[in-house]
C-alpha cells in the first residue's frame, strides 16, 4: 500500500545522507519493531534504555512511510478538545492523556537535543482559531478546561488577533509547550545513535508471524527473527493480525511554499490551526518556508493522480494567502497521504487482545508524532512489566 504520492519536502532534502549501519539478524532479539518510521524508532529508543535488544525492520528505507508525508506540527492538543474529552471518558483520564502528551514534547525535545546533528526541533506557541462565530463558545469552554486543569492558555479576542497578525478571526486561544521538528531527520537520528544498540534493517518485508516456545517467530523476506516480543508501529497502514472497524483511513494533503524572505508578520512563527473539521493546519521551517495541510477527503486510498494533488494544493496555498495576504507564496511542493483516524480520536496503543507477546503502535489522529511518543513510553512499560496509567486509555480493546 502506498501512503504517499507527488513531491515531499523531507524526501528531497538530502536526509538520507545519514548513514545507517546495516543489521546482521541475532539468533534472538528481546524484541522486533516492524516499522521504521518515527514510531519505530521511538520505540526502539526506548526499549534500548531499559537494556533490551531490539531490531528494526522495514520493509522500504527508514522514515519513508507516513513519517515522510507528516509536516511535523508537535502539539499536545488533540482532534477532541479536552472538554469534550473529558465528557467522553472521564475527567481524570481526560486530563491524565493531555498530560502525557504535553510531556510528550518535552521527551521529543530531549530526545532531539542528544543526537549528534540537528532535527531542527523548536519550541512554539499554537494559535487555534475560531473558523465562524459559532465555533467560539467551544472553545471558551475548551479555555476553561485548559486553565483548570494546568495548561497554560489565553483568549485572543478578534481585536487583538487584528492588532498582532494581518488577519483576523472570531476569537482564539493561544496555547503553550508545543513544538515543531522534522521528523525524518529526528527518525534518522534516533536510528543511526542507537546503531550500536539496535540492529536496523531495510527493504525486509513481513510475510508471516510464528508462535514459538517463549516468543514468536517473525518470518521475512530476508529470513527469521526469533523475539520475545514483536511491536507493530506501521504508521497508517494496515494493521496485520488486527480487526480495524474502529480505525478510519482518509487521504489528506499537504503544501510547502518556496522560501519566504520575510516573516515578521507571522507573530512569533506559532503554530496554526483552526476549528472547522476538516482544519487547516500550518507552520513554517528554519529557512523560511511555509508548510500547511488540510483538504482532507473520506476516501481511503492514497491520491496518485497528479493533477488531483495540484488542484488540492493550490486551494492550500489560498488558505495560507487569505491569512497572510502580503506574502509572496509559491508552492514548491506539494503532496497527498493516507491519514489514519479512530472513531474516538484516541490512537491504539496496546497488547494485542489475544497475543500476549505481539504489541502495535498505532498513532492515529492529528498528532502522530506526539502519540508514537507517548506509545513507545506505554509499550515499554507493558513489555518490562511496569505500570502505566495510560495504558489502560488508549489499549486496543477499549
Amino acid at each position: 500500500m502506498d501512503l504517499h504520492h507527488g513531491r515531499l519536502l523531507w524526501q528531497a532534502a538530502g536526509n538520507r545522507e545519514i548513514p545507517l549501519t546495516p543489521g546482521v539478524i541475532a539468533d534472538h532479539y528481546d524484541v522486533v519493531i516492524v516499522g521504521g518510521g518515527v514510531s519505530g524508532a521511538l520505540c526502539a529508543h526506548a526499549l534500548a534504555g531499559e537494556g533490551l535488544r531490539a531490531a528494526v525492520i522495514d520493509k522500504g528505507t527508514v522514515g519513508s512511510g507516513s513519517t515522510l508525508a507528516s509536516i511535523g506540527q508537535l502539539q499536545y492538543s488533540s482532534d477532541i478538545m479536552l472538554h469534550e474529552l473529558i465528557a467522553q471518558i472521564g475527567q481524570d483520564r481526560a486530563v491524565s492523556f493531555y498530560k502525557s502528551c504535553r510531556n510528550a514534547i518535552d521527551e521529543l525535545g530531549h530526545i532531539a537535543d542528544s543526537l549528534e546533528f540537528s532535527c531542527d526541533f523548536t519550541r512554539r506557541n499554537s494559535l487555534y482559531y475560531a473558523s465562524e462565530q459559532a465555533h467560539t463558545d467551544r472553545l471558551k469552554k475548551e479555555l476553561e478546561a485548559l486553565n483548570t486543569h494546568g495548561f497554560q492558555a489565553e483568549w485572543w479576542t478578534e481585536g487583538r488577533l487584528k492588532a498582532h497578525y494581518p488577519f483576523f478571526r472570531p476569537a482564539a486561544l493561544m496555547t503553550h509547550h508545543d513544538a515543531e521538528v522534522n521528523p525524518l531527520r529526528l527518525t534518522l537520528g534516533i536510528l543511526n545513535k542507537l546503531s550500536r544498540k539496535v540492529d536496523v534493517f531495510e527493504h525486509v518485508n513481513m510475510t508471516g508471524l510464528r508462535d514459538i516456545p517463549d516468543g514468536l517467530e517473525v518470518q521475512t523476506s530476508a529470513g527469521e527473527f526469533r523475539t520475545s516480543h514483536v511491536i507493530l508501529a506501521t504508521g497508517y497502514a494496515s494493521a496485520p493480525y488486527l480487526d480495524e472497524p474502529r480505525l478510519q483511513r482518509t487521504r489528506s494533503y499537504a503544501i510547502a511554499t518556496e522560501p519566504v524572505a520575510d516573516l515578521s508578520a507571522w507573530k512569533d512563527r506559532v503554530l496554526i490551526w483552526e476549528t472547522r473539521r476538516p482544519y487547516l493546519y500550518m507552520r513554517t521551517t528554519p529557512e523560511g518556508r511555509i508548510l500547511a495541510g488540510g483538504q482532507d477527503e473520506d476516501k481511503p486510498d492514497t491520491p496518485d493522480s497528479p493533477a488531483l494533488i495540484a488542484n488540492r494544493a493550490r486551494h492550500l496555498l489560498k488558505e495560507v494567502q487569505k491569512l497572510f495576504p502580503q506574502l509572496d507564496t509559491r508552492i514548491a511542493f506539494a503532496w497527498g497521504a493516507v491519514f489514519g483516524q479512530s472513531t474516538d480520536h484516541l490512537p491504539f496503543i496496546g497488547r494485542h487482545p489475544s497475543r500476549e507477546r505481539l504489541y502495535y503502535l498505532l498513532g492515529y489522529g492529528g498528532n502522530g508524532t506526539v502519540y508514537s511518543m507517548v506509545g513507545a513510553q506505554v509499550l515499554r512499560d507493558l513489555i518490562v512489566q511496569r505500570p502505566n496509567p495510560l495504558a489502560e486509555i488508549v489499549r486496543l480493546d477499549r
